[in-house]
């Protein structure tokens, strides 16, 4: 391979600086590039800085150049419109999945080829896998690391041109491959929070964009028992920052939001946390991206996954204009604005958001 070239996205982080050594090591020629998606704010802590830094010191290390390209732009236009647009809907949207699709394997992808890549690659734990001259996606072997939920909205021709070289690695490998390397991100913290924007509080870092109204909380009665700071801030399941204290002849179990109304700026709350309130039986969904193209079919047995790191279940996919999901089991604390994940084995077919949940309770 030493004659193909290779751009890595360069996040500062571990996983991405092993991947580039990882591919300098198999012959390749790399190139690192450093994506600025977020623009901050004056005053503001600017991890992307910080971020740039580990990775330039890592590019360092390895001896390969180091590109920065600035993408804010596109996603702030394709990827934080649509998230602040869904949370205005009252829906629970995952940014990643769409920052995969629009930035990663959009922005990065066509910029990489104008500077002469002949393959890309990041730090996903992920595996690519080159089937009758289709390339298909199929899980890591570190499943507790697997990021294929994440990447179910990209195509089999950007996966064509993709190498995830952590397909067949545990992260405590890529760690201890860091240290020998005497990288000094080797302990680095895994990024959370929002994709390219960070550790922020969710409410305060909304507010910034969109107004919240207080509300009531009402319960399965249809009592009043509180108030909330904004019916969007709230998803299905949630128990965490409801401030509903001891009620007169209620049993003392812990609250859980089963529904809301945003038009009304209401939630709805159930107590318990097994309450049959918080289970969903069936889902639907108007479209699904198919990362290969699939037959044509009424049904289909597969295994679907409605959060990164939920426990795959299986169940059955009806299509009829739209496509309706069947639950082997019923799943707790399903939300429309979710993704829904679908598997055959270890093969990712592709997903779909969420549109309603049991019929539309």
């Amino acid at each position: 391979m030493s004659n193909k070239t290779v751009v890595v996205g360069m996040s500062g982080g571990v996983d991405s600086s092993v991947s580039a050594y990882l591919l300098k090591k198999q012959g390749f020629k790399v190139i690192g590039l450093f994506m600025k998606n977020w623009q901050s704010e004056p005053g503001e802590v600017c991890t992307s800085e910080i971020d740039f830094k580990d990775a330039s010191e890592v590019c360092d290390m390895l001896d390969i150049p180091l590109h920065k390209a600035n993408f804010s732009d596109d996603y702030w236009d394709r990827v934080f419109k649509q998230f602040l647009s869904e949370h205005e809907k009252g829906r629970t949207p995952n940014p990643d999945i769409l920052c995969n699709r629009e930035i990663k394997f959009k922005s990065f992808y066509d910029y990489a080829l104008k500077i002469g890549a002949d393959f890309i690659a990041t730090g996903h734990y992920a595996k690519v896998e080159n089937d009758d001259g289709e390339a298909k996606l199929y899980r890591s072997k570190d499943i507790d690391k697997d990021q294929t939920y994440f990447l179910h909205e990209v195509s089999s021709k950007e996966f064509s041109k993709t190498i995830f070289p952590l397909s067949d690695i545990y992260k405590s490998e890529v760690r201890d491959i860091a240290k020998e390397l005497n990288l000094n991100i080797h302990s680095k913290k895994d990024s959370v929070g929002i994709c390219f924007v960070g550790e922020k509080n969710l409410r305060d870092f909304l507010n910034r964009f969109i107004k919240f109204k207080k509300g009531n909380i009402l319960n399965t009665d249809n009592e009043i028992v509180g108030e909330h700071n904004g019916s969007i801030l709230y998803t299905i399941g949630q128990r965490q920052g409801l401030g509903i204290g001891g009620i007169k002849d209620k049993d003392e179990l812990p609250w859980y939001v089963y529904g809301k109304n945003i038009s009304k700026n209401e939630i709805y709350v159930c107590q318990g946390v097994d309450n049959q309130l918080l289970y969903t039986e069936n889902i639907t969904l108007d479209k699904i991206h198919w990362i290969n193209d699939l037959k044509e079919f009424k049904h289909l047995d597969c295994l679907v996954q409605i959060r990164h790191r939920h426990k795959p279940v299986k169940c059955i996919i009806e299509f009829n204009k739209g496509f309706r999901v069947m639950f082997d089991e019923e799943i707790r604390g399903v939300a429309p604005g979710q993704s829904a994940v679908f598997y055959k084995d270890n093969l990712c077919l592709g997903g779909g958001v969420i549109e309603a949940r049991n019929n539309d309770l």
